[in-house]
This record gives C-alpha cells, sequence and structure tokens, in this order.
C-alpha cells in the first residue's frame, strides 16, 4: 500500500518537475527578409493610416500621423501624412524591401503627400492605384405616397 503511494507522489513531483521546462518561452525568429511588397494608404479626413505587407498580404508594418506623434486636427494635415509615410518606411529599410505596389484609399488631404513621400524615399514604386469606394445605384427610394 505504500508503495503506490511513493510510486504517484514521485511520479507526480517529475510532472511537476518537467511542466516548467516544456513552458519556455520562444525565442522570436530572425526577421524575414522581403524584396517586394505592398503599400496600403487609407487616408481620411481625421487620419492617415499607412500599412505595408508582403506580397501574400502579412503585415510587416504600420503607422498612423498618431503614432509619429501628431494629435487632433493635425492628424489629417499632409505634412502628417508625409511624415507617417517616412517613419513608417524607415522602420521596414531593414527588411530589404526595394520594391512596392501602392494602393490608395479614402478622400482625405494626406493621400498625394503619403504618395510623394514613398516616391522620394528610394522605393521603387511599380503601380499605384485608387481603392476608394465608389457608392453607385445608392439606395432604394421610399414607396409611393398614397393620400
Amino acid at each position: 500500500m505504500e508503495d503506490t503511494k511513493t510510486t504517484t507522489e514521485e511520479t507526480a513531483a517529475e510532472t511537476k518537475a518537467a511542466a516548467p521546462a516544456t513552458t519556455a518561452k520562444k525565442k522570436k525568429g530572425a526577421k524575414v527578409k522581403v524584396t517586394k511588397g505592398k503599400v496600403y494608404v487609407q487616408s481620411t479626413y481625421n487620419n492617415t493610416i499607412v500599412t505595408i505587407t508582403d506580397i501574400a498580404g502579412n503585415v510587416i508594418s504600420w503607422g498612423s500621423a498618431g503614432l509619429v506623434g501628431f494629435k487632433g486636427s493635425k492628424k489629417s494635415t499632409p505634412y502628417a501624412a508625409q511624415k507617417t509615410m517616412e517613419d513608417t518606411i524607415q522602420r521596414v529599410k531593414d527588411r530589404g524591401l526595394q520594391e512596392v505596389d501602392v494602393l490608395v484609399k479614402g478622400i482625405g488631404s494626406g493621400r498625394e503627400s503619403a504618395v510623394r513621400a514613398l516616391q522620394s524615399s528610394g522605393l521603387i514604386v511599380l503601380s499605384i492605384k485608387d481603392q476608394t469606394p465608389i457608392p453607385h445605384g445608392g439606395v432604394r427610394p421610399k414607396k409611393v405616397r398614397r393620400v
């Protein structure tokens, strides 16, 4: 009877000792080199958001005017969009990014300045595409009023 208690106690002690070894923290792998990617620029009346992805669509880096340090109505300016693009590209330069496709969405004032900052950064711009949603057809009209 005592033998069974000691064996169960020993196995319990072994599993407790083995548990911390299996839950060790994983180290982050080396940053993957990406030579070609996509740059998404979303420009609204209130902010400009830049997202850089690889060809598959996995996000490499992103930035916004608020992240750069602009607050309030300053976030929607062309200067804030330019600084946002420069900051985001600076963080992605060490990944080996060389060629990009640009996809612009929105009607804010930072659209043009963000694309100009991208072109002056030294990256090769392969294409620029506007993805701003355009309403078509409109909503269903009201039914005819009967008096």
